[in-house]
């Protein structure tokens, strides 16, 4: 794959025999671009305004380099999304200049963050951020850049701009050419001018190679201070724990600088980080993120460590949110089921009963028959379904399909997520059945509403043989019970409890005061009782079971 210039933005995408190389903790194989291609990048980024209405904002203290200079605590940050004291912004400098003409310098009271993979500009961005006085981290970084997550990958040197513009910083002219004759020369011009911003208190991002290995990766760190005596350079390594105030040889730092893309010329990349109208966010914008429990960087978190166990081909990715959908038929027909399927599925449950997203995104794997359903799931997950049809995972995060067999099972499972982010201490026959009511479903004056379906004439069975449990019974069930001491009726009682509910109005209802209750009703048969505004509940269940009698399927 060619890294010298990144791939378009697109929503889908199908994976072919080359894979994605992805950085693991630091820089991804190529974090600046070619300039060619970026031409317009700072007329472009230099019009993205703020969202946030400028205040005065105070650059990094500043004060010789003395030494060694001990290396910060990593830290990761909670974003509080409430500005913290400003730090002074008192600058001192050494008078000795040192051989090289230039004195020791150093902001101090960065605290180092540990990148995520492939966060390397954004943890160097939050960790400044932070010294200013600002909890917030480097998700929220990645997320001002407006990159779309299934690149699967952090920011690159334009999206970074973007982001630091965002945020409110002046980054200045980001790239430069240094020409090959004059390499040098242009290094040292560059350098000079970045090191009279540390004298100012401002420090920067600069784009790297992160050794001198033959096939190295692009990688950004944070260049906070000089050290005249020594002539090393002090920067924050965020791939590495403990990687605050690292120390690097003025020389060496001059070799991995440059990013040599041409022969006859070479880029240097440098984001200055100086404030200009940063301002906290106001409660609106901080109730939106919270609000929002999965960002994008999430969500190219999540992507990077999917593509890591995917299947080396024909596989299509899209993400439909809260899940991210992956499917080894063709990918118009993955994009359908993602959007016909899971995403009319997820809205009309969360209209009728569910007011939160799970808690991590989860994966939902469509097989597009059984062979590829059984081979892959042990391939994957390793382990061997127990059932033809598909199932829900916990501990993979995964709801894993057999389509061929119809998209009934899918919206089955999809129930169970929402269950336990919603109502973690639902029973299992509650959560079953509603489960299985949407197992066969259609929208009716654009609501979900479940049908008819095949468990109906197994129930109708039981009924005619008065094999049916009370509903005291069925609903006193434990989890154990119901699943494994099944006499063969409790998906189909449950179910059809549910579709009762529903036809005669009530399932909503029965839902919300269940859960109200549920601490004082931990079973919903109370519940059930008063919604049903029933006190004979055998002679209601005589009722229900003639009423039931009377369906038809298909």
């Amino acid at each position: 794959m060619n890294w010298r210039r990144p791939t378009a933005i697109v929503i889908v995408f199908l994976l072919g025999l080359t894979a994605v190389a992805i950085g693991v903790q630091r820089g991804g194989a190529r974090r600046s671009t070619d300039p060619a291609d970026d031409n317009a990048a700072t007329a472009t980024t230099s019009a993205v305004t703020s969202a946030m209405p400028p205040v005065a904002m105070m650059a990094g203290e500043v004060s010789p380099a003395p030494g060694p200079v001990p290396s910060a605590s990593a830290s990761t940050a909670t974003p509080s999304l409430t500005p913290k004291t400003k730090q002074s912004n008192k600058v001192k400098q050494s008078k000795s200049s040192g051989k090289a003409g230039y004195p020791s310098v150093w902001i101090k009271g960065v605290g180092h963050v540990r990148q995520k993979p492939d966060f390397c500009g954004e943890a160097a961005a939050a960790a400044y951020l932070q010294r200013l006085g600002y909890d917030v981290d480097q998700d929220y970084v990645f997320d001002q850049s407006g990159l779309d997550p299934m690149h699967a990958r952090g920011c690159y040197t334009k999206e970074l701009d973007v982001a630091l513009k965002r945020i409110g910083f002046e980054t200045g002219t980001v790239w430069y050419q240094a020409t090959r004759d004059r390499e040098t020369a242009d290094l040292e011009q560059q350098w000079r001018s970045l090191h009279a911003d540390l004298l100012a208190g401002v420090p920067s991002i600069v784009c790297m190679h992160y050794d001198e290995q033959p096939n190295t990766t692009e990688h950004f760190r944070l260049v906070l201070g000089y050290d005249a005596e020594s002539d090393e350079i002090l920067y924050h390594e965020p791939a590495e724990a403990q990687g605050g105030y690292r120390r690097m040889k003025r020389s060496l730092f001059y070799r991995l600088w440059p990013l040599r893309y041409r022969a006859e010329t070479s880029t240097v990349v440098r984001l200055a980080l100086r404030p200009a109208g940063i301002r906290p966010l106001s409660e609106a914008q901080a109730a939106a993120i919270r609000a929002n429990r999965h960002s994008p960087a999430d969500y190219a978190q999540h992507l990077m460590q999917l593509k890591r166990k995917m299947p080396a081909e024909g596989f299509t990715i899209v993400v439909e949110k809260p899940f991210v959908v992956i499917g080894d038929e063709s990918a118009a027909a993955v994009r359908r089921r993602a959007e016909g399927t899971v995403k009319w599925a997820v809205d009309r449950l969360k209209e009728a009963y569910f007011a939160k997203d799970p808690d991590e995104i989860l994966d939902i794997w469509l097989f597009k028959d059984d062979a590829s359903y059984r081979d892959h799931a042990q391939e994957i997950f390793g382990h061997a379904p127990s059932t033809p049809y598909g199932y829900f995972s916990g501990t993979d995060r995964a709801l894993v399909m057999n389509i061929a067999t119809g998209g009934g099972t899918l919206v089955h499972e999809i129930v169970h997520p929402f269950v336990a982010a919603n109502f973690p201490k639902c029973p299992a026959w509650f959560n079953e059945g509603l489960g299985s009511l949407y197992e066969q479903s259609a929208s009716r004056d654009g609501k979900i509403v479940g049908l008819t379906n095949w468990r109906l004439a197994g129930l109708q069975q039981a009924i005619g043989k008065k094999r049916v449990p009370s509903f005291q019974t069925l609903c006193s069930t434990t989890t154990n019970e119901f699943y494994n001491v099944d006499p063969g009726t409790n998906y189909a009682q449950a179910r059809y409890l549910c579709y009762y509910l529903q036809e005669h109005k009530l399932l909503r209802k029965f839902y919300r005061e269940f859960f109200a209750n549920h601490e004082t009703d931990p079973t919903g048969y109370a519940t059930l009782q008063t919604v049903l505004d029933r006190d004979d509940m055998p002679a209601f269940q005589k009722e229900w079971e003639a009423w039931v009698m009377k369906l038809r399927f298909p």
